[in-house]
């Protein structure tokens, strides 16, 4: 008996040996062997390089990562499914050995013929994500996995570590993932909901499985939740295979959210977890699930029923779910929600229709609420938050946000960042009013209006720091860069928590009423009740500008207290000086590390030139003397520029429904080595810009803000990519009015921008006698709007042609739509990704035909803001 359990054990050890070693050649066959420690960086991944812009469908095993990270990070779900060239060379190899062969012996080898398992059998898709995910810091493992979700992909929620198994959760990754879904009550009340997933509270069904089984698991969750996409990645799914090393012990999650439709699967957002492997094996992670889930499934093989797992569920108060597979029974239960069906030769459709049925009924009578951050509780595993740089950062940002709490969101950035409010705006007002002076005594009347101004500015040295503003720059300043990292990422996320409900209700509050003004002008109604309407409208947007509070605001304070503190000439400025003067130099780290900075102020609709100049000597100090490309992009509100620019370069601009990006935000790409020689510029300087056409301004209030707006985007673009999403002629007309007069502008003052339009939302991107006419009727429109700019302008110009240099066969993009199917469940089109990438790879190459900026420098902003005074 001893010996039995002695050779038994020896047998257990032989197989774990062989496992790591296994494992051990995995990393080494993905090139990844020296960054099991030194962990992959954002900055690494992100880069321009020559990988980055070629379209594989199929690559080698060596280059399997960096193909990974480029689509993933274009967000093309294909990416987990990416073909290995040398899988084609097996069907030749046989094909040329049947070819000397006699024809009954040909046929004979070609049956019988094995293909020999070795180390060199193709990598599993899981295991290179694993893999990459395992090698990445806690950085770039949120980009990924916010990628992985916009894919929407299950996310790992436990992930033992591959050599020591090691449980960790990795809730930092999670961090920036927010979901949107509509829920229908009992009574069939739709109500919206978006919050980041982290915080949200949903029932959450449990699978698992005990023993082998002969379908897929994985597969009976997509057929669950959307059985058009592979949300969980199964045995059938392209390039599966049975040899996989760090799935076992996963534990994956991914959310079904509702649409608010007849259609939906569920009527409220309910979570999926997926444990990978045998149940028996992997009890900490079975605990945690089966603890916190609202009902359990769990797949069984044959003969398995005197099971203790099984059993304790089934004496436990949750419901349970036990899926049979050489069973064919219909759905039965016993009473007390506990259930089993049949899976063995019945259709997947009416399983999945009786299976979701079941659940239904589960989560009607015990809904029991799961939230992801509580996994974090449980003492078995460990959180990737536990890490020191990411504690320090936490608690700094919260000592920030304990000012705020219990405040009226309105009243915040009045109290704590005074110098951008009223003050700003007014100094802004009086700045443009200096320019259009006219009469006979213009030298006194600028004289005073520089007077006032200089006034202004003292008000606001005198403001100095608010307890906010002090804790922010004193963090920054002694915070190593990882810790800085963590504690402005802990910042946005806190802050974010701080007003969502606030701004949500405030939103609700805005559509509501834009929804009976857009009444009453449809009845043309001319009333008091109108006027009062639009009144309390604009009083709403105004409490919305209010009350929306980021980490943009407080850099923004930054900029003004060093403005002011430029522009007060005085010899008692003590420790503040020392303070001060170092504002610049934050800013620009925080660009370096991938943050947006901002440009031009939306609120007040101005640019803080004397900070920029400062921030961008900085980065220049930092940098060196570096060649820069400026991409800018326009368009109106909602029309995908920022989804655009987050694809195209892996960036973070902010996105959602609705005007989210005010004024004008740049944000820096790094050229790798490898590629500056070919392109002949080192950084890319990408510009995004707030929505035109804005729903929160109206009347000439739009026209001019638009055009001011597109004035200095295009003018301070080398190249400027014009986005019109649809195919509303209207809506087409009316930019590409702003988008010509914009050009005419630097025209008259003999800058020499160039362009790309880009068209969304082609329904047929691929009829090529379509978009012949598309071309067509752009070019006319653009020459029609040309003739009425040059009115306008007092400009000489008969056709587009004559103010810039266009070709509409090749400066015109059409782009398929963004979603393969309808939200919130879609999956990005690949064709987009497709058009991106196709798209990326034009601009660097008119890129590389620029003279651009010899070096980071403030001179084209100048001259760009002076033709807006």
């Amino acid at each position: 008996m001893t010996d039995s359990v002695s050779s038994r054990q020896q047998h257990s050890e032989e197989k774990s040996r062989a496992l790591l070693s296994q494992k051990d050649y995995l990393f080494e066959r993905l090139q990844l062997k020296e960054f099991e420690k030194q962990k992959l960086k954002p900055a690494d991944v992100l880069q321009i390089t020559a990988q980055s812009v070629v379209c594989k469908q199929s690559c080698s095993e060596e280059e399997l990562v960096q193909t990974f990270l480029q689509k993933l990070l274009l967000v093309d779900y294909r990416a987990r499914c990416i073909p290995i060239k040398e899988a084609a060379s097996e069907v030749d190899r046989v094909q040329s050995s049947a070819v000397n062969m006699r024809e009954d012996e040909a046929f004979s080898h070609f049956i019988n013929k094995k293909k020999e398992t070795t180390k060199n059998d193709l990598v599993h898709p899981m295991d290179v994500q694993m893999a990459v995910f395992h090698c990445s810091d806690s950085f770039l493992k949120q980009l990924i996995v916010t990628k992985l979700s916009q894919c929407q992909y299950a996310l790992p929620l436990l992930v033992p570590d591959p050599f020591t198994g090691k449980i960790e959760f990795p809730l930092w990754a999670f961090r920036q993932i927010k979901k949107s879904w509509k829920s229908t009550d009992m009574s069939g009340m739709i109500s919206n909901n978006s919050m980041p997933v982290y915080n949200a509270e949903n029932p959450m069904v449990a699978f698992f499985r005990i023993g082998l089984i002969s379908r897929s698991k994985s597969k009976l969750i997509n057929d669950l939740i959307n059985e058009k996409h592979n949300t969980f990645f199964h045995r059938d799914c392209q390039g599966s295979s049975t040899h996989r090393l760090l799935m076992d012990g996963v534990v994956e999650i991914a959310w079904y959210c509702p649409s608010g439709k007849s259609t939906d699967h569920f009527t409220d957002c309910v979570a999926f977890c997926n444990l990978h492997g045998d149940a028996e094996t992997l009890e900490k992670q079975l605990e945690i699930l089966t603890e916190m889930s609202s009902v359990n499934v769990v797949v069984l093989g044959d003969n398995i029923t005197n099971n203790a797992i099984l059993q304790k569920l089934f004496k436990g108060p949750k419901p349970l779910v036990c899926l049979l597979c050489e069973d064919d029974s219909c759905v039965s239960g016993s009473g007390n929600l506990k259930f089993k069906l049949g899976l063995k030769g019945r259709n997947q459709a009416t399983v999945s229709e009786e299976l979701r049925n079941t659940i239904k009924e589960c989560l009607t009578n015990q809904p029991s609420p799961f939230r992801l951050e509580d996994v974090r509780l449980k003492s078995t595993i460990t959180t990737d938050e536990n890490n020191p740089e990411c504690k320090q950062g936490k608690e700094a940002a919260l000592q920030m946000i304990r000012l705020l709490e219990g405040m009226d969101l309105c009243e915040i950035k009045r109290t704590y960042l005074p110098c951008q409010g009223k003050l700003w705006r007014e100094w802004c007002k009086k700045n443009k009013e200096q320019y259009r002076l006219h009469g006979t005594s213009l030298e006194k009347e600028s004289s005073e209006k520089h007077k006032e101004m200089d006034q202004i500015r003292e008000q606001q040295y005198k403001q100095g720091l608010t307890n906010l503003t002090e804790l922010f720059i004193r963090t920054m300043n002694s915070g190593s860069s990882v810790q800085n990292d963590y504690f402005h990422k802990w910042v946005e996320i806190l802050l974010d928590k701080l007003t969502a409900d606030g701004l949500s209700a405030l939103h609700n509050e805005y559509d509501e009423k834009w929804s009976k003004v857009l009444s009453l002008k449809r009845k043309h109604v001319k009333s008091e009740q109108m006027k009062d309407e639009q009144t309390e409208l604009e009083m709403i947007s105004e409490k919305l500008q209010a009350s929306t509070f980021g980490l943009e605001h407080i850099l923004r304070e930054m900029a003004q207290l060093y403005e002011s503190f430029i522009s007060v000439q005085t010899d008692n400025k003590g420790c503040k000086e020392e303070v001060f003067s170092s504002l610049p130099k934050l800013a620009a780290e925080l660009l370096t590390t991938g943050h947006p900075l901002e440009l031009m102020d939306g609120d007040a609709a101005h640019v803080p030139l004397v900070w920029v100049s400062a921030v961008l000597d900085e980065l220049s100090n930092k940098l060196g003397d570096q060649r820069v490309f400026v991409l800018s992009v326009l368009g109106i509100q909602s029309s995908g520029k920022s989804t655009m620019l987050n694809a195209m370069f892996g960036l973070q601009f902010a996105v959602s429904a609705g005007r989210c990006t005010r004024g004008a935000f740049m944000q820096l790409v790094k050229v790798s080595e490898e590629m500056k020689g070919e392109l002949t510029f080192d950084y890319i300087l990408v510009v995004d810009t707030e929505g035109l056409q804005a729903l929160e301004l109206t009347g000439i209030c739009t026209r001019h803000h638009d055009n001011e707006l597109a004035t200095f985007v295009v003018g301070l673009g080398n190249l400027t990519l014009i986005n019109i999403f649809g195919e509303n002629p209207s809506e087409m007309q009316d930019i590409l009015q702003i988008v010509v007069q914009a050009f005419m502008r630097m025209k008259k003052v003999r800058l020499k921008p160039s362009c790309v339009f880009v068209h969304q939302n082609v329904t047929d991107v691929a009829a090529g006698e379509k978009m012949m006419e598309g071309r067509r009727r752009l070019q006319e429109k653009l020459d029609e709007m040309t003739k009425l700019a040059a009115k306008e302008e007092v400009c000489n110009a008969d056709c587009f042609n004559d103010i810039i240099a266009f070709d509409v066969e090749k400066d015109v993009k059409y782009f398929a739509q963004l979603w393969e199917g309808s939200p919130p469940m879609a999956p990005p089109n690949p064709c987009y990704s497709e058009n991106i990438l196709d798209l990326k790879k034009n601009l660097l190459h008119l890129g590389s035909n620029f003279h651009t900026m010899t070096k980071l420098t403030t001179k084209n902003i100048k001259e760009v803001v002076e033709i807006l005074e």
